[in-house]
């Protein structure tokens, strides 16, 4: 059996939680930490040290791709925002529910120089 799960009872060795990441070390027969949800693996101390560099190779190689996936990411947030902001401004055609405007428009006066002469 390779699965264990939170509360029970285990023999001595390693035990990885996969949820978490964490390691557990049982030295004598003992209960794993945890509830029922959480999911362990017993793993050989010979195994762990070979995984580990090889779980950090993996992180350093595909750090790069997802740097470029969250850039990407904002980027494209940033423009839908944009055209959505434009869209909004074009459909509205200016009417703002707040402003009543039951005055009316003012007229405009005539200009002076317009004015007739008596």
């Amino acid at each position: 059996m390779l699965k264990y799960r939170g509360g029970e009872s285990v023999g001595k060795g390693t035990y990885w939680n996969l949820s978490s990441g964490r390691r557990t070390d049982v030295a004598n027969e003992d209960m794993l930490p945890g509830d029922k949800k959480s999911t362990f693996i017993r793993v050989p101390s010979s195994l762990m040290m070979i995984l580990g560099p090889i779980l950090g190779l993996l992180y350093v190689i595909f750090l790069p791709f997802v740097a470029i996936a969250i850039m990407a990411t904002l980027l494209g947030k940033k423009i839908m925002e944009g055209i959505f902001h434009l869209v909004r401004n074009f459909v509205s055609f200016g009417w703002r529910p707040t402003e009543a405007y039951l005055g009316g428009k003012k007229k405009e006066g005539k200009k002076k120089d317009d004015q007739k002469p008596d």
